[in-house]
């Protein structure tokens, strides 16, 4: 009875996910992108545009011609919301709302990042730490340490940051993991600038496709995150030594497939933009991370990672920079 009773008690915690929209702006579940997602200013081959599909979480951005062809270089990782609201000046009015009840662990210092004013909020229900974070804003409404609930309003929308005028405010919204909580040492290692943001660094969250995950959730109430996450599509897998930490598998432990606590190597594999999906004990001793296998595409592999893996099927200087960072290498 008590087995029972644990069993049900997690099945039920992991159900738990009870995600809302961040502002009032509801067209994404109506299937109005254009009336969801804001507006980026596009020239390309000599034609000026103002596609709201640059708004969307993933690979929008930054478009190229390969043959007959488009790929877009640049890899968006959130969504850019529109305002509803604006007042005589133009300016945003939309209150800001926490997408799931968690902890505020991060209020930026103003003008010390490309996001502008931005906040991170904290987030456990039981399948590993996750963070949103709400960028561009005009103002935080909440200080670190403060315990939100779901739909709590926590900012008010604006347009800080670079290349955001005031005909794009919006909020741009992101749901994350933590890459490495020893992020420090790893950016101290390669960078001169200093880190004002400490762990909540942009560099050190990774974004999971929250346009997705809202859509996905309208369909099935009952989705859970964990499960949602291990069915995204994977783009490539490396290979990386068994002593490597990969703290996120760590933090979200049900992406390791089988019960193996030490291997000679780790096999990841990760979807375009680098998020692991699975991870599985290797065979074969490794001594530093190596692609293992790539998804065929008509778009050159550069752009379909965002420069994590060269055209030539190689992992590049960046590439392994970023599993450095993921893996603890």
């Amino acid at each position: 009875m008590r087995l029972f009773f644990f069993v049900f008690a997690l099945s039920s915690s992991l159900h738990a996910l009870d995600l809302h929209l961040p502002t009032g702006n509801e067209a994404l579940l109506k299937g109005d992108g254009a009336g969801y997602f804001q507006f980026v200013d596009r020239n390309f081959e000599g034609q000026q545009t103002t596609p709201w599909e640059g708004g969307q979480f993933g690979f929008w951005r930054d478009p190229r011609r390969v043959g007959s062809s488009i790929a877009y270089a640049r890899f968006h990782e959130g969504m850019d919301v529109k305002p509803l609201q604006r007042d005589s000046k133009g300016n945003p009015l939309d209150e800001v709302k926490a997408i799931l009840a968690g902890e505020v662990v991060y209020v930026t210092p103003s003008g010390k990042s490309n996001y502008g004013s931005y906040l991170v909020l904290k987030h456990d229900w039981g399948e590993g730490p996750f963070y949103s974070l709400y960028a561009h804003i005009k103002e935080a409404l909440v200080t670190a340490g403060t315990k939100v609930t779901v739909g709590q309003v926590v900012a008010r929308m604006g347009y800080t940051g670079s290349g955001i005028d005031q005909r794009r405010a919006h909020l741009h919204v992101e749901l994350n993991v933590m890459l490495n909580p020893d992020f420090d040492l790893w950016h101290n290692a390669g960078f001169t600038t200093p880190n004002h943001h400490g762990l909540y660094n942009g560099m050190n969250l990774l974004g999971l496709d929250l346009q997705a995950l809202y859509l996905a959730q309208a369909k099935d109430p009952a989705l859970t995150l964990s499960s949602w996450w291990r069915s995204q599509e994977a783009e490539f897998e490396i290979a990386v030594p068994g002593s490597a930490k990969i703290e996120v598998v760590k933090a979200h432990p049900w992406l390791r497939e089988g019960a193996a606590a030490t291997a000679p190597s780790w096999q990841i594999r990760c979807t375009r933009w680098g998020l692991p999906v699975s991870i599985k004990a290797g065979t074969e001793a490794v001594s530093s991370p190596a692609l293992t296998w790539i998804k065929s595409s008509d778009v050159p592999h550069y752009y379909a990672t965002r420069g994590l893996i060269s055209n030539s099927g190689k992992i590049t200087v960046e590439g392994m920079r970023f599993i450095n960072l993921m893996a603890g290498q």
